[in-house]
């Protein structure tokens, strides 16, 4: 049986650079059957079959001339939008496996305005999840979080250096083992939703970082809701995460 590097043999499949390859397996958009390829460089069998999962195109929800809002697609890099939209500059991020309302600037005033209005708390964040085990009440989480951004990103409860953040989990449905979940957050802690629902030992489904046990194709949490100033906008729940399968 030949063997060969698997993103040379995507790139000879689909008649695109070794570079290009690896940055697909890298971006997690590679997949044999329904498991997603991890290592670009691993050995695998020449005749293996390989599915491209591209990101759907990023939806406009809403612009004006100060704004735009839009419903970024999973695996889809926030700052890869900001690049394709000339003249906006992200309000906020999102992390690259999660869907959902991502916020964009258009102007230094209404921009400037709305970083203040981020940095003290007066935008008003709603999430959909699934997560692991069964939630049968609301959970409020007030654990301080630490960042260590060494090379990855990776958070965690730290009751002493931690920075103060709050999240509120409340029930919405159960599949099996699994439950759906609203997550409201007055904060923005990197991985904040992450690292709090896995430390009440609900990580969610597919977010191995955090001890999720269940393979996913990325990690099922969807921002659903933002409101900013007069400003409120919804993005429909995709299909992985509108009913967990």
């Amino acid at each position: 049986m030949a063997t060969d590097q698997a993103f040379k043999i995507l790139a000879k499949q689909e008649g695109i650079s070794n570079n290009r390859a690896k940055a697909l397996i890298d971006s997690g958009l590679v997949f044999v059957g329904d498991k997603q390829v991890k290592i670009a460089r691993a050995q695998i069998n020449t005749e293996t079959a390989f599915r491209i999962e591209y990101p759907s195109d990023v939806e406009v929800l809403y612009e004006d001339e100060d704004i735009i809002a839009v419903n970024k697609p999973a695996q889809v890099d926030s700052y890869d939008i900001q690049d394709v939209i000339e003249g906006a500059k992200l309000l906020h991020r999102l992390d690259r496996d999660t869907s959902g309302v991502l916020l964009l600037g258009k102007n230094q005033e209404f921009i400037e305005k709305a970083v203040e209005a981020f940095k003290h708390r007066r935008v008003k964040k709603e999430y959909v999840a699934w997560v692991e085990g069964v939630v049968y009440d609301t959970i409020q989480i007030n654990d301080p979080i630490l960042t260590i951004k060494k090379g990855k990103a990776f958070s965690k409860i730290d009751p002493v250096r931690g920075k103060k953040a709050y999240t509120k989990v409340t029930p919405d449905e159960v599949q099996g083992k699994k439950s759906k979940v609203r997550v409201e957050i007055t904060t923005g802690r990197t991985h904040q939703i992450r690292v709090h629902l896995a430390s009440v030992g609900h990580p969610i489904v597919g977010d191995a970082q955090y001890g999720s046990v269940t393979k996913s194709k990325r990690i099922l949490l969807h921002s659903a809701k933002m409101s900013l100033f007069d400003y409120t906008f919804e993005a429909p729940e995709p299909q992985d995460i509108r009913r967990y399968k």
